[in-house]
Order: C-alpha cells, then sequence, then structure tokens
C-alpha cells in the first residue's frame, strides 16, 4: 500500500515556506506516513537543479540517500480567453523520467519565463493546446486538472472555469484520466456529475510548507509496486484503493462569501439574496457546493457503481490545536503531536489504526475521542468560505467511544 501527495510545491513558488526542502519534505512525508510524494515545480530552473543534487533516479522514481520516494511533478498556470471568458485553469503535470522533463521544460520555456515563479504561468494557451502539445513529447506523461472546483484557478471555477471537461479539453479529453477534488469538494459531491464517471478522482494536498497540517492532508492510497508505470497505469485504469480527503467543510471555498466582510452562506442562502454581499452590496465568492449543485444532474447521496471509496480525516495538529485552545503550530500543540507520533509512528497510524484504549494511555481522554471522532468522520466543521479554511467544532462534553460518541458536536 502507498499513501500518495502527488501535488506539492517547492520553494521558488509563490506564497510557499523557504524552508521547503528536500530534507523537509522527507521529514515530514514520514511523521504524517506519507510513502511517495511528488517532487513539485520540476519547470523552476533553481527548484530542478536541487532535485538533480538530492535525487537519484531509478524506473520513474527519483529516490533520497535514504531512500525516500518521489516522482517528476509540477503544476502550470494557463490563463487566456475562450467563448468571450477570461479561463485561468491550473494543471498538474507527472512526467516519467528526466528526459521527459527536459523535453517539457524546453516546450514551456517558449511559452514563458519559468524563472519567474515555481508554478508558472503561460498566457494564450489554452488547456487543449497544451494536452495536445505534451502528448506529442511522450504518452506517458500524465495531465491531471488541479482543485478542479475552486472558484479562481480551475476547470470547473465559478470565476473562471466551464460547465464541462470536453469544453476546456476539447478532443484532448481522451488523454485526461483523473481529476483533482480539491480541499473543497469530496467524491460524494463529485459523483453528482455524470460527466465525471469516466475520470479517475484523485486528492494531493497542494502544499505550500512542508508542516504535518498541510503535508499529506489528502492523499491517494494506491496498491501497486513502486513504480512510475504502475501508478500511472493504477490512475488511467481507475485501480486506487481509496482517497484520504479533509471535509469539504474545512476547505477554503466550500461556502459562499466575502472574507472581509465577514459574510459567510449556503448556496441557498446566496440564491436568495441574489449571490449579492448584504454588507457591501458586491458579489459573493460563489464557493464549490454552491458550483456543485448548478451543475450536478443527480441527487445528494447518490454512488456511480464501482466508485473509489474515500475517507474523511481532518490533521490532527487541528484537532489538538481546537480542543486545547492553541495556535496549531505552538509548543503546547507540538509538544502533544510527539507525544503521540514517538509512541505510535505516523500520523496515518494514529488517525486510521491506533485503538481508543492505546490512545488514552498516552493522551487525555479528551483527545483520545476526538481522535476516534475523527476517524469516524463525526466532527462537524464550520464551512470554510472565500479563502478561510472551516474551523472543527468542539464541545466540553465528550460521549464514551463505545456509546457512539453521540453528544460530541
Amino acid at each position: 500500500m502507498i499513501i500518495a501527495d502527488l501535488h506539492i510545491h517547492g520553494r521558488y513558488s509563490r506564497a510557499t515556506s523557504q524552508q521547503l526542502n528536500i530534507a523537509n519534505l522527507e521529514k515530514y512525508a514520514r511523521i504524517k506516513g506519507v510513502d511517495l510524494l511528488g517532487t513539485g515545480d520540476f519547470t523552476h530552473p533553481l527548484w530542478l537543479k536541487e532535485l538533480k543534487e538530492n535525487l537519484t533516479e531509478a524506473d520513474g522514481i527519483l529516490k533520497t540517500k535514504t531512500g525516500f520516494p518521489f516522482i517528476w511533478q509540477t503544476e502550470v498556470s494557463l490563463i487566456y480567453s475562450q467563448d468571450g471568458k477570461v479561463r485561468k485553469i491550473h494543471n498538474i503535470i507527472l512526467a516519467p523520467n528526466y528526459e521527459i522533463v527536459r523535453q517539457i521544460n524546453e516546450l514551456l520555456g517558449k511559452k514563458g519565463n519559468l524563472s519567474a515563479d515555481g508554478r508558472p504561468i503561460f498566457g494564450k494557451y489554452p488547456c487543449y493546446a497544451f494536452v495536445e502539445d505534451l502528448m506529442k513529447i511522450s504518452k506517458d506523461i500524465e495531465i491531471i486538472p488541479a482543485h478542479i472546483w475552486t472558484p479562481w484557478f480551475s476547470l470547473f471555477g465559478s470565476m473562471s472555469g466551464f460547465d464541462s471537461v470536453k469544453e476546456c479539453f476539447k478532443d484532448q479529453t481522451k488523454n485526461i484520466h483523473a481529476l483533482e477534488t480539491g480541499l473543497s469538494s469530496d467524491p460524494a459531491m463529485n459523483w453528482r456529475l455524470s460527466q465525471l464517471d469516466p475520470f479517475a478522482l484523485v486528492s494531493f494536498s497542494d502544499l505550500h510548507s512542508f508542516w504535518p497540517w498541510r503535508i499529506g492532508r489528502e492523499a491517494t492510497i494506491f496498491n501497486t509496486k513502486l513504480s512510475y508505470k504502475e501508478i500511472i497505469r493504477a490512475i488511467r485504469e481507475k485501480k486506487i484503493k481509496e482517497t484520504i480527503e479533509v471535509d469539504p467543510s474545512y476547505g477554503k471555498y466550500h461556502f459562499d462569501g466575502h472574507r472581509l466582510c465577514k459574510v459567510c452562506m449556503s448556496p441557498s442562502e446566496s440564491i436568495k439574496n441574489k449571490n449579492i454581499c448584504p454588507k457591501c452590496g458586491r458579489k459573493l465568492t460563489i464557493g464549490v457546493l454552491h458550483r456543485v449543485e448548478e451543475l450536478a444532474d443527480r441527487p445528494e447521496g447518490f454512488k456511480p457503481k464501482n466508485a473509489i471509496p474515500f475517507r474523511r480525516l481532518i490533521p490532527l495538529s487541528e484537532i489538538i490545536s481546537n480542543l486545547i485552545g492553541s495556535s496549531v503550530a505552538t509548543k503546547k500543540v507540538w509538544n502533544i503531536y510527539y507525544k503521540l507520533i514517538n509512541e505510535f509512528k505516523s500520523e496515518f497510524n494514529i488517525l486510521l489504526d491506533v485503538s481508543y484504549e492505546e490512545l488514552k494511555k498516552i493522551v487525555d481522554e479528551k483527545l483520545a475521542k476526538a481522535i476516534i471522532m475523527n476517524r469516524e468522520e463525526k466532527i462537524r466543521i464550520r464551512p470554510g468560505f472565500d479563502g478561510m479554511y472551516g474551523v472543527p467544532i468542539f464541545k466540553e462534553k465528550i460521549e464514551d467511544p463505545q456509546k457512539g460518541l453521540n453528544k460530541f458536536i
């Protein structure tokens, strides 16, 4: 079993940690329990240099000196006009080896400045032309539309997206095999669109820092050999074991709203208000849930045949932080976090497998019960909106896990 996070960034991307390097990525991937990472940002010349200096390649897998594996990966931003509207679409690229990476960079270097940002921006370059050009380099390249529902930069985004995959990729839709759900949606929301049935739904973190509440917060689990070829085969044939998702309410764009006005609205509330902010009178940022409702042709709760399973988990640091009332990066949170890691090896082991009885030997009962609640998807989240993350909601009284944990929220 391989827990993979194949959408990350290096420190040369905008708004990323300056300590984002190979050593920290490996360290915190191991702490989290992630088995395979994307390299992030192979289009950036300085990051590419670091990747080549620190990793060795075999069978499409790059490894550190201590053996931690990566796959060649980057994300690009395409901004162009189509059908009378400005489109802003992000796409993930996975590549089989350095020679293909070199050819991709040669192609994209003619379209824009690769040194300007780890996630480069290319204008007047439609998605269908982009995919067609990459397929001419190698059919082994995998292009995955990124965080497909976020408002500003995605396939279905309310501000700049399309209403169908085919509108965006046209005849190159045949070369799109998977879609990244993003933090603000989960597979169940995507199952409501019959047009998405042919595609594998994958989940990755899109991390901008290496901390454990970012790395692997969403991931895809493969039951396959650790090789580029087998990972891509699993994606293309929809032979994915399952995905790990955050509750979509935790995502920054789940509900509609205005961040500056501190206005958060459900789709039904927004529609009643004609999608206008009641405080400033301007148009609301329309979130993911609203957009799904607009495009869905199936009722809530519909599940396609052979749908890939998924789990919803909130990062452990967030649970600790909200329970003790201390910021996620404080020493108080870290002390509790590492107490658990030192005993149980990795965060995913704690979140997925360690029993309540084992947990309460190490931490207080309230936290032990919260971890079980998280596993059972019984933590309610105040929805995120307009760039604000959702917040787990806790009450003081927590029922014993053996009695259903039904008084926790």
